[in-house]
């Protein structure tokens, strides 16, 4: 190194983005996984090309790109994409359900705040399409994604599942702000 000091990116380098190709996303979201599992010594989720394929091309799929790629990402959705019983969250007329929050391990590795900024936004969104509650699933041993979470106001519906498999799951919801 030549003593040159590391900027973050600046902001107006950055823009947000309804995602459009598939192969990006799903490539992201591999290689977060990836870092997760090795950070957390879980196994990696075993993520199927053709849900991100349908995700990408229902337009719900949001990333935070900087000159470098997309360097962050979620899903926010109407439906769950989960198969957890709903009557687990207290009550709601128009949920919205985020999901598959992933940041760039390179920007991971570093520290880096896009974690927070995508479920800040994934908030922003939700509220702004009338959504009185914003839901989604964590697993409890990622437990930097779970602090993040509970800190931005997510509060825990519900018991702990574990699939007896070894993959265990919480579940959150939040108001949209």
């Amino acid at each position: 190194m030549n003593g040159a000091v590391c900027q973050p990116p600046d902001p107006a380098d950055e823009s947000w983005e309804i995602c459009v190709d598939h192969a990006e996303v799903h490539e992201l979201l591999r290689r977060c996984d990836v870092h997760t599992a090795r950070r957390y010594g879980t196994p990696v989720p075993q993520r199927n090309p053709r849900t991100t394929t349908h995700r990408v091309r229902t337009g719900c799929v949001h990333a935070l790109r900087q000159p470098a790629g997309l360097a962050a990402m979620f899903t926010l959705t109407g439906e769950p994409p989960f198969a957890q019983d709903p009557d687990v969250f207290p009550a709601a007329h128009e949920p919205r359900y985020l999901s598959r929050l992933a940041v760039a391990p390179e920007l991971l590795s570093r520290g880096t705040l896009l974690g927070a900024r995508c479920v800040r936004r994934a908030m922003g969104l939700a509220a702004a399409a009338g959504a009185d509650a914003l839901r989604c699933e964590a697993n409890p041993d990622l437990t930097a994604t779970l602090e993040l979470l509970l800190r931005l106001g997510f509060r825990q519906s519900g018991p702990m599942v574990d699939d007896g498999a070894g993959v265990r799951r919480v579940y959150l919801q939040a108001r949209p702000a």
